[in-house]
């Protein structure tokens, strides 16, 4: 690539130069956040596990409040059950024949059969309305607990982030005053090689005759081209951009 020096055209030497200075604001900035370390994804995680907590806990509310509405079913089925005994037990005093006598035997014992199964349903409501029990009151102990871990993890991220949200923005307000010096291509093309590179460099210099990003061996030749400013050079090993470093 030729250098432009028509008038008012920007040279490769102040492309680049442009290039390495935003390189160095984005990397000041790649440092505040590395500050801030891991602290954001872990107050999502908790805000997340609160919200699922919370809807665990809801729902187990409502499948209570449903056990509980069909105990209290059940103890009224036993309830009209034996009033239906009693019914029927007054009945054989009057009966004629053995035959209707045998009939309201067989629907006391229908009835009797009835209390028994209804019973067992309400055990087996209760029981599970226990279990269901322990595991809200579980839930919202863990509740409580991953809320205060919330609000301390809050005040340590709001804590960082007041200290050095003023120097971010000046940062960011700087990076984008220098984004205005370089051609909408090579910056997009910066922006892609330090997406995809492991540390966010994407213009290093070459340091001891290697690519400060991958450490590769630079060709002497390549080396005279980087240090004459006439070319955007990258590294035909990891892509990145090539500086000289008294640039």
């Amino acid at each position: 690539m030729d250098p432009k020096t028509s008038a008012g055209e920007v040279t490769v030497e102040e492309r680049l130069r442009a290039l390495f200075d935003l390189q160095k604001v984005v990397s000041e900035i790649d440092k505040i956040r590395t500050l801030r370390g891991e602290l954001p994804l872990e107050v999502q995680d908790l805000e997340d596990e609160i919200e699922g907590l919370e809807t665990r806990i809801a729902n187990l509310d409502v499948e209570i409040k449903k056990l509980n509405d069909n105990i209290l079913t059940k103890k009224n089925e036993i309830k009209d059950a034996g009033l239906l005994i009693k019914k029927y037990e007054a009945q054989q005093s009057n009966v004629r024949n053995n035959r209707e006598y045998d009939s309201l035997t067989k629907e006391v014992e229908f009835q009797t059969l009835e209390i028994e199964l209804c019973e067992k349903r309400i055990r087996e409501f209760t029981a599970e309305m226990k279990i269901k029990t322990d595991q809200v009151n579980s839930s919202k102990q863990l509740l409580e607990e991953r809320k205060s871990d919330l609000v301390a993890k809050k005040s340590e991220l709001n804590e960082i982030v007041s200290e050095t949200q003023v120097e971010e923005e000046r940062l960011k307000n700087k990076s984008k005053e220098i984004e205005k010096q370089i051609d909408e291509r090579l910056l997009a093309a910066f922006k892609r090689i330090r997406k995809n590179a492991r540390n966010g460099l994407a213009v290093v210099t070459v340091a001891r005759d290697a690519c400060g990003g991958c450490f590769n061996k630079i060709p002497p030749q390549r080396q005279l081209d980087i240090q004459l400013r006439k070319k955007v050079i990258v590294c035909e090993y990891c892509g990145r951009i090539l500086v000289d470093g008294e640039l």
